[in-house]
C-alpha cells in the first residue's frame, strides 16, 4: 500500500465517527457586532426572532449510545445553544454532560446517528517524532470534514491557552504538537494515526505561527469516559492548595532556597485561601509559605508539576508529599478527596 493510500484509507475510515457541533445563540443576545474573542467565535450575524450562528467546532463519536469527545473550550460559551450534525448533515440536540475541571476535555450525548462508526481510540504513548498523523475536523466552521496531514513536531508541550470566550486562560500540559494544519473550528476534532486511531483531541494553534498546532494526548479523554460510564460523572483528586511552580527566576525573585518544587501561596483577591479549610492539605497540616518539593518521593518541577502527578491518583487514594517549611523538610501524608 502507497503512503497515499494509506492515508485515504485512515481517512475513510475515522469519517463515519467525526460530527460538527454549531454555536449558536438568540438574535437579541448577539448585537449588532460581536468583537473576535477565542479561536471558536467567528461570523456572527443578527436578525430577528433567530438562533444565530457564532461558532463552530467538531467531536467524534466514541459509544454506541452516542457519547462525543470535544474540547472544553468549544462548548463554554454562556447562553449558547449547542448542535451536532453528522456526516449526512443530519442534526441532533446535544447534552452536555461533563466538563473535565483540568484537562480542555468535553463529554457529550448525542441522538445517534443512522450510519455512524465509533472512532477507535490508540495509544499516543507510542508516538514518535516525525511520525504521520492526520487532522480532521470542522475547518473554520464552515467547512465540514476537512483534512490535513502533517507529522509529529514535539511532545509533551506545555502552553498557556484561552480556556473560553471569556478570555480565561488555563495551563494544558503533555500536548503533542503537530504541523498539520489545526485551524478554528478544528478543535475538538480527532487527530489521528494512518492506521485511523485517534491518538489526540485538535485543541490549540499558535497565532502569529505558522504548522504549530497542538492536541491533547487520547489518553487525558479515555480516563474521563471510564468515568462517565461507572459513575456518572468525572472524578478528579483534590489536595486543597493554591500553588505557584517555582523555576531559576522565581528561584531569585522571591529569594527561594530552591529552583523548584510548588510554593504555597493565595491568589490577590480578597477571601482566597492558599490552603483551602477542611481540605487534606490542612488536615495533613500544609501551611502558607510551604515550598511542596516532591510527590511520593518524586521531585516536582515545571516539567513534572504536582497536578501531573495526581493524574494516575483517584479519590480516597494516598499520597505523600515532601514539604520544606523554614528550611526543615517534612514527609506528610494526604487522603485526597473528589475535587467538586
Amino acid at each position: 500500500m502507497t503512503y497515499e493510500e494509506e492515508v485515504m484509507q485512515a481517512v475513510e475510515h475515522i469519517l463515519p465517527s467525526v460530527v460538527s457541533i454549531v454555536i449558536s445563540r438568540h438574535a437579541h443576545l448577539v448585537g449588532p457586532t460581536l468583537p473576535f474573542k477565542g479561536v471558536e467565535q467567528q461570523n456572527a450575524q443578527t436578525g430577528e426572532g433567530l438562533d444565530v450562528k457564532i461558532g463552530g467546532g467538531s467531536g467524534f463519536i466514541v459509544s454506541d449510545d452516542g457519547l462525543v469527545l470535544t474540547n472544553k473550550h468549544v462548548i463554554m460559551e454562556p447562553d449558547a445553544n449547542y448542535t451536532i450534525f453528522d456526516q449526512n448533515g443530519d442534526k441532533s440536540d446535544v447534552q452536555v454532560l461533563a466538563r473535565d475541571p483540568i484537562h480542555d476535555v468535553a463529554i457529550l450525548k448525542m441522538i445517534p446517528p443512522k450510519h455512524f462508526r465509533i472512532a477507535p481510540l490508540g495509544n499516543s504513548h507510542t508516538l514518535r517524532l516525525g511520525q504521520t498523523v492526520i487532522a480532521i475536523g470542522n475547518a473554520l466552521g464552515e467547512f465540514r470534514s476537512s483534512v490535513s496531514t502533517g507529522v509529529v513536531s514535539g511532545l509533551s508541550r506545555l502552553i498557556t491557552a484561552v480556556s473560553d470566550l471569556s478570555g480565561q486562560q488555563e495551563r494544558l500540559r503533555g500536548l503533542i504538537q503537530t504541523d498539520a494544519a489545526i485551524n478554528p473550528g478544528n478543535s475538538g476534532g480527532p487527530l489521528i494515526n494512518t492506521r485511523g486511531e485517534v491518538i489526540g483531541i485538535n485543541a490549540a494553534v499558535v497565532f502569529g505561527a505558522q504548522n504549530i498546532g497542538f492536541a491533547i494526548p487520547i489518553e487525558k479523554a479515555t480516563k474521563d469516559l471510564e468515568d462517565i460510564k461507572q459513575f456518572g460523572r468525572i472524578r478528579r483528586p483534590f489536595i486543597g492548595i493554591r500553588y505557584l511552580i517555582i523555576n531559576a527566576e522565581l528561584q531569585k525573585q522571591l529569594r527561594l532556597p530552591l529552583d523548584y518544587g510548588a510554593l504555597v501561596v493565595r491568589e490577590p483577591i480578597p477571601g482566597d485561601h492558599a490552603v483551602v479549610p477542611g481540605s487534606p492539605a490542612e488536615k495533613a497540616g500544609i501551611k502558607e509559605g510551604d515550598l511542596v518539593i516532591a510527590c511520593n518521593n518524586h521531585a516536582i518541577t515545571e516539567k513534572n508539576s504536582l497536578e501531573d502527578y495526581l493524574e494516575n491518583t483517584k479519590p480516597g487514594g494516598k499520597i505523600s508529599l515532601t514539604v520544606l517549611r523554614n528550611g526543615e523538610k517534612h514527609s506528610l501524608a494526604l487522603e485526597l478527596k473528589e475535587w467538586k
